[in-house]
């Protein structure tokens, strides 16, 4: 009878360690796999984008010819025709006005303005020879990058065999460079893909955040803090938590409907407002915000609430000078969590039109302005070759400020965070 119930005690643990293997194992199997799915993601995305990081800039020597350029008419003046003479003096049985053009297009848009700001902010230039640097257009940016391949028929090229000829003997002048791409943080956003930048889609996720943590931080934690410590307990609060907890789970996109019937349309908000893309993804993050504050109000030892009680302190001076303090660190990592969660949304500020084509960075959040999300929509939109690595590299832009306040709420938590 002894050996009968001993052999059934050594089967079952077999089998529950059996069974314990294979969950360990499904769970690792799922980790990994995880894990393979991310670094794919990343090894895409770096693989695409990591050439926006660099910029193809030419280097000549500008001769301001006081014929095309004169100080009475600036900022008027033949700021194309003088770079155009610069590249001359490399190639100079280009003739032709077709053939000039196609040479001038080595420049990228910007270069005329970038030299006659330059000009106009010191006009003794004026009959000088300047150094200047600016980056190329679009297409020989991708010629240099390796993206436009050289063994491709003429006619599928958008630069022609010359035009490639003038850029090989550009390059071994060492007039040609490729330095690191400043401009896709401190430039605003262009239809020419190789101005284009994020500082102004930057600015804009800034002060929507701004005004989202302005709302949404002291109204989560004030609602959180009386349905926790004061409301009493009826079906009125309950209806009020099942729905909190159901605003949590409303698609992002009906928070955008709303914002577009409420914010614009009823309350005549400026559309494409970075102050109503605030206003709307504190409606988002609001219900994130008071679950986290209340299971942060939760964690605290009942014992902290009577010690206080016990010594003579009101209710409110146990909730505000025990209890909150204590529930801070919680707080502060599901606050984080939450605003993290809104710079990532696009549905919702596409909605209320934070898309727009915008050339300059909002100063205030009443001009119109884009985020990082809409910003990534609006590349990977655009039909020019040279957007394509910008959308990954603005994608990995907004990955690394994820990832960046993600570890923040840990850093907080882990530091903060009391053990009872």
């Amino acid at each position: 009878m002894t050996d009968l119930s001993s052999h059934s005690a050594r089967s079952h643990l077999k089998r529950r360690n059996r069974h314990q293997t294979m969950i360990k194992g499904f769970g690792m199997a799922a980790i990994g796999f995880a894990a393979l799915m991310l670094f794919i993601l990343v090894s895409s995305l770096v693989s695409s984008g990591y050439k926006a990081f660099t910029q193809t800039h030419i280097t000549v020597d500008v001769f301001v010819d006081p014929a095309e350029i004169k100080d009475d008419r600036l900022p008027r003046g033949g700021f194309d025709d003088v770079l155009l003479a610069s590249l001359k003096t490399y190639f100079p049985d280009v003739s032709g006005r077709a053939d000039e053009k196609a040479l001038e297009g080595i420049f990228s848009n910007g270069a005329q303005f970038s030299l006659r700001d330059r000009i106009v902010a010191d006009p003794s230039l004026i009959g000088q020879s300047v150094t200047v640097t600016v980056p190329v257009s679009d297409p020989f940016d991708q010629l240099a990058k390796g993206l436009v391949k050289r063994d491709t028929p003429e006619a599928q090229r958008r630069v022609s065999d010359r035009e490639i000829g003038w850029f090989d003997t550009l390059d071994r002048a060492g007039a040609i460079s490729q330095p690191i791409n400043w401009g896709l943080i401190t430039n605003t956003d262009s239809r020419f893909p190789e101005l284009a930048g994020l500082k102004g889609a930057l600015v804009g996720s800034f002060w929507a955040l701004l005004v989202c943590f302005v709302i949404a931080f002291p109204l989560g934690i004030g609602a959180a803090i009386y349905l926790e410590e004061f409301a009493p307990r009826n079906r009125l609060s309950d209806f009020i938590e099942v729905n909190i907890n159901n605003l949590a789970a409303v698609p992002s996109v009906v928070f955008g409907l709303l914002a577009l019937a409420v914010f614009i349309g009823w309350m005549g908000l400026p559309r494409s407002a970075p102050l109503v893309g605030g206003m709307t993804l504190a409606l988002m993050t609001l219900p994130t915000i008071i679950i986290a504050t209340r299971a942060a109000l939760k964690a605290v030892p009942p014992s902290i609430r009577e010690a206080a009680l016990g010594v003579g302190a009101s209710r409110h001076q146990v909730v505000f000078g025990h209890v909150l303090p204590l529930a801070m660190p919680g707080i502060l990592t599901g606050t984080i969590i939450g605003l993290a969660q809104a710079l990532g949304e696009t549905a919702p500020l596409l909605l209320i039109g934070m898309n727009a084509f915008i050339t300059s960075a909002p100063d205030t959040p009443f001009d119109s302005a884009t985020a990082l999300p809409t910003q990534i929509f609006i590349w990977a939109d655009s039909p020019e070759r040279g957007f394509v690595s910008r959308t990954s590299a603005a994608i990995l832009v907004l990955l690394t400020f994820l990832i960046t306040m993600n570890a923040i709420a840990i850093y907080l938590r882990s530091k903060f965070e009391r053990k009872w």
